[in-house]
């Protein structure tokens, strides 16, 4: 049986399901699902991601709760469930995980056209061809301390599909850095995301110092779901700007 009331615990996958046509069926948000604006006017929200108000969501009755290991904690996932309640754990670390992903969900919800349909439009993508030369590049994650992008995670798998040589390929997820070890990677290019951390220019205007640097829209990194085709093809651009 399809479910009625979702509350979803993850701002991409909130996106998703508005996407899928299955908005209607959003009775909890979390603050940070904010897109499509208009559409989650009326939708209750539940606290953060990290701090969602499980009583609340309890009392919702929701008949699935769409949550990310990453995004949200263990102990609030272990909770809801002990409530009873159903909930979907996504652990997106590659783009066709991502892809399965999308899949997976749009046949939850019985919205499997949909979602086949921008599965192929961003298998679509991977097939187009990549800047002949590869270009390395680092993309920050938090600043003060200064961490980047390693490997084993969704970005990475993004950037590197697009033709980018992730300078932090042999580090964990999100290794720490600093502004002097950066220096020493010799990177092409700096990709600041305006999320999580609000990167800006006066941030790439420092970074310049060491590798031309530019702001990005951090939903094309970190988002999964209606974005991927745009982000495919953002990030090959860029990439292949670098080459020309």
């Amino acid at each position: 049986m399809k479910p009625q009331r979702i509350v979803s615990l993850v701002p991409s996958l909130t996106e998703l399901v508005c996407w899928l046509g299955e908005g209607d069926r959003l009775v909890g948000r979390t603050t940070f699902c904010v897109e499509p604006a208009a559409e989650l006017a009326k939708v209750p929200r539940i606290g953060g991601t990290k701090n969602p108000k499980i009583a609340r969501i309890v009392e919702m009755a929701p008949d699935l709760v769409l949550a990310n290991r990453e995004e949200n904690r263990r102990e609030d996932v272990e909770a809801l469930q002990a409530a009873g309640l159903r909930v979907l754990v996504t652990d997106p670390n590659t783009v066709p995980e991502a892809v399965a992903m999308i899949r997976e969900l749009g046949g939850l919800l019985g919205a499997q056209e949909r979602a086949e349909a921008l599965a192929a439009e961003v298998e679509g993508e991977l097939a187009a061809p990549n800047p002949e030369r590869g270009r390395r590049v680092f993309v920050a994650v938090w600043n003060e301390p200064l961490m980047g992008l390693g490997s084993e995670s969704y970005g990475h798998d993004l950037l590197e599909r697009c033709g980018g040589e992730n300078v932090l390929r042999d580090q964990p997820r999100y290794p720490a850095s600093s502004r002097e070890e950066l220096a020493a990677l010799a990177p092409d290019l700096i990709l600041l995301p305006d999320e999580p951390y609000p990167f800006d220019g006066e941030h790439a205007a420092k970074f310049s110092e060491i590798a031309p640097a530019q702001v990005v829209d951090g939903r094309l990194l970190w988002w999964y779901g209606p974005r991927l085709p745009e982000a495919l093809r953002t990030l090959r651009a860029l990439l292949a700007e670098l080459t020309q």
